[in-house]
């Protein structure tokens, strides 16, 4: 019925399988700790990296605010304090409009980097 010989092979590769599934999920598991780890070791470091980029984004805001008032200092002389804050008020709009079309040009990039290239029966 069953020839002997080949028994002891069956078992030779069910045993190779076990084995191999063995160290599968010793990989797996091995893996699965280091991620951890990893993950672990991130997030603790985020902390200390949010509080600096709070701290330089606070001093940037002071740095900023600085040189508003220098610059209406310095222009009060020349211009009035009115012209000054007009010429101040001015700049600083003409700077917050190219930041805004800067992000809203950037949001369109993404946007169609998202959808993919356009199909002919699409663009119709």
């Amino acid at each position: 019925m069953t020839d002997p010989d080949s028994r002891p092979a069956d078992d030779s590769l069910l045993g190779n399988a076990r084995a191999l599934f063995e160290n599968g999920q010793a990989l797996f598991e091995a893996e699965l700790a280091f991620q951890k780890a990893r993950a672990g070791f991130v997030f603790g470091r985020a902390k200390g990296i949010l509080a600096l980029a709070a701290l330089a984004l606070a001093l940037l805001f002071f740095a900023l605010m600085a040189l508003v008032v220098g610059l209406l200092l310095a222009l009060a002389p020349l211009i009035g304090p009115w012209g000054a804050l007009a010429v101040v008020v001015l700049g600083l709009l003409a700077l917050t409009g190219l930041c805004i079309l800067g992000a809203i040009h950037r949001v369109r990039t993404v946007v169609r980097v998202l959808k993919g290239p356009a199909r002919k029966d699409e663009t119709t």
